[in-house]
């Protein structure tokens, strides 16, 4: 993800609502979802508008070529719904055929095996028909008017998109030019997108199968030229699972996330590890930083052998295995033996919505990387995901690329509730690949972990979402996408640090043994993260300014 100039700070106020609000990372698709909660929709109706407007003026970071998770809250239930939506790679898929081939890893791009059959609509479809309550045609209606009437290119948009002119090329004009060109490719120049606006009204009227057994899945059952079978396409992608969750005794909260095959395990693991560490009250403290970045260590460094979609989430997160890892952690000193390497901005989008009732939703959708494969579906011209590059190739490793399989997927939304009632207290999430948990870890320790000393806080010491989602922030540091935080050497600690993060972090980090460097300020390569806390019938929200263009829209 491009680095643009740097923004201004204030004003960034949180802002509040009681009927309704919606976070992402693009005002019109905020307005979208308030739109549908003013029609008498509920947050899942705004969740899915807002959804599907990202798919179209956001193909840079998710799109229908991509998956999506989410957790749904609804009041006086115990627990959220956790829907897991990601896609199965092909029935001709071979990992002895691509090892054949000299690969060692699932090619990252321009290579089909890449792509798992996309679960975004399944996601939508299955999300409606549990939660809807307006017609799907009217939730789709603003996404579909916007691909077919034109929007206004977003700036990170304009940053990116030349990287899309050849593989939209490659798969053909068919009449359709989907970028201005030129001069004319920058913010604020209008585009449009036929071949989605068709696709939309497809699903509108004829649900999942308007979208795997039309022209989006004859294209790719043509592309893909025997990785998919009919089959693989009319399988439904979308699963109802249980949710994994964690107690933080000294935060009085329980945390929530979708199981593997999301790393979201690694959120929960680290904030219990950080609770019982001697977190500083004051966050500009460069012990601050070290002990969650030790804690994010510690909790991570063995995902690659661990993270499958057949992995037992919840003894990835029993106290006896994360104790055990707190003990690795010294205030003194960054532990030595523990995995480290690269991280750069994936290709992902988060959002989150409210309504009046109390119910909310954290939801995150992705094309992995940038435009994914960058390989697009002719005729409706929609780009494919590769999350197919986090399968292993490796003989026997639980996560091999084969039929029918999901790759181990980098998203991971949170939800929080209070623990002595279950009440819904914030959901969060954030795009950036590897970094997901490290940056839901940061927010969630400004929110209940700084205040007091040792980690244990109450509301009145929480850090307003907007002062959280704002703050500078650190990321395990590289080159790379993907799994290779995990997969790099054993030697010093690199972490990128965002340029106004606190002056202090830098020379502290260095003296207790990390390499930081620092990084641009206000980069995506440090998230776009949203979030909605829920208190007293009223509701606070913000949109990560990262993202320019995003937006909290509240009523």
């Amino acid at each position: 993800m491009p680095s643009l100039r740097p923004i201004a700070l204030a004003p960034f106020p949180t802002l509040y609502a009681v009927n309704g609000m919606v976070c992402s990372v693009d005002h019109l698709a905020s307005s979208a979802g308030v739109a549908m909660l003013r029609s008498g929709g509920n947050a899942v109706d705004a969740a899915i508008a807002c959804s599907a407007v990202l798919s179209v003026t956001t193909q840079h970071l998710c799109g229908m070529g991509g998956d999506l998770f989410a957790l749904v809250s609804l009041p006086g239930s115990p627990a959220p719904a956790v829907l897991n939506a990601s896609g199965r790679a092909g029935s001709g898929a071979s990992a002895e055929r691509l090892r054949a081939e000299g690969f060692t890893a699932v090619p990252r791009t321009g290579h089909i095996s890449a792509v798992p059959v996309p679960g975004c609509v399944d996601g939508w479809v299955a999300l409606h028909s549990r939660f809807g309550s307006l017609p799907l045609s009217t939730l789709l209606a603003p996404a579909r008017s916007y691909a077919s009437d034109g929007f206004p290119i977003s700036p990170l948009l304009a940053a990116s998109a030349r990287r899309a002119l050849a593989p939209l090329a490659a798969a053909g004009s068919d009449g359709v030019a989907d970028y201005p060109t030129g001069p004319a490719l920058r913010a604020g120049a209008l585009m449009r997108r036929p071949g989605v606006a068709r696709t939309l009204a497809a699903i509108a009227s004829a649900g999942r199968a308007g979208f795997y057994e039309g022209e989006f899945g004859e294209g790719l059952l043509a592309l893909g030229d025997g990785e998919y079978t009919a089959d693989d396409l009319s399988s439904p992608l979308a699963d109802w699972v249980d949710g994994l969750s964690l107690a933080i005794p000294s935060w009085g909260r329980t945390l929530w996330t979708v199981p593997p095959n999301s790393q979201g395990y690694l959120t929960l693991a680290s904030a219990w590890i950080a609770s019982g560490l001697p977190l500083p009250s004051d966050p500009t403290d460069p012990l601050w930083p070290h002990l969650l970045i030790e804690a994010s260590r510690a909790a991570g460094y063995d995902r690659v052998s661990v993270l499958h979609e057949h992995a037992d989430g919840p003894s990835l997160v029993a106290l006896d295995r994360l104790a055990t890892r707190r003990s690795l952690v010294s205030a003194d000193a960054a532990a030595v033996g523990l995995g480290d390497g690269p991280y750069l901005g994936g290709g992902t989008i988060y959002l989150c919505t409210a309504d009046g009732s109390g119910m909310g939703v954290s939801l995150i959708q992705s094309n992995y990387s940038g435009f994914g494969s960058m390989l697009v579906v002719p005729g409706v011209r929609i780009f494919l995901q590769n999350r197919g590059h986090g399968f292993s190739l490796v003989p026997g490793h639980p996560a091999e690329y084969g039929p029918r399989r999901r790759p181990p997927h980098t998203l991971s939304p949170a939800l929080v509730t209070r623990t002595d009632d279950g009440s819904l207290d914030c959901v969060l999430g954030t795009m950036g690949g590897d970094s997901q948990p490290q940056i839901l870890l940061q927010l969630l320790a400004r929110r209940y972990g700084a205040g007091v000393a040792g980690g244990a806080s109450g509301p009145a010491d929480a850090e307003s979402p907007a002062s959280a989602l704002a703050a500078g922030r650190w990321v395990l540091a590289g080159t790379e996408t993907g799994y290779d935080i995990w997969s790099g050497g054993r030697g010093q600690v690199r972490v990128a640090v965002e340029g106004h993060a606190p002056p202090s972090w830098l020379p502290g980090l260095s003296a207790l043994g990390h390499d930081a460097f620092p990084s641009p300020a206000w980069s995506a390569d440090f998230g776009h993260a949203h979030m909605i806390a829920f208190s007293d019938g009223l509701l606070s929200g913000a949109a990560d300014p990262r993202a320019l263009g995003g937006a909290a829209v509240g009523y």
